[in-house]
């Protein structure tokens, strides 16, 4: 499984690792089709993974991750963005057709 998280997004995935409180806590990344990027996200912090769901480390930060997610990530940089129009993970996938349009 092959996927980079910028400096950006991990210090966004850490500071809400660190506002849990939970040693053991890791950060749940489901990812489903959808979106501009190609990609829709639904994040938590949970005390563990759910059954089916890969754990990854990452510098010292636990991911958990659907099957689904691992295959979708496949490729994928995850960056993080905070801006008027969007605050939060965004996705950039080489393989996404981009097909949203500008107003």
């Amino acid at each position: 499984m092959a996927f980079e998280i910028t400096p950006k997004a991990e210090r966004f995935i850490r500071m809400m690792l660190m506002s849990d409180g939970k040693p053991q806590s890791g950060f749940r990344l489901a990812v489903s089709p959808g979106g501009c990027s190609g990609l829709n996200s639904d994040i938590t912090i949970v005390d563990a993974p759910e059954p089916g769901d890969a754990v990854l480390e990452r510098n010292g930060m636990r991911l958990f991750l659907p099957a689904e997610s691992r295959i979708l990530l496949e490729g994928v940089t995850i960056d993080f963005t905070d801006t008027p129009a969007q605050t939060g993970l965004v996705f950039h996938d080489p393989k996404a057709t981009g097909t949203c349009a500008s107003h």
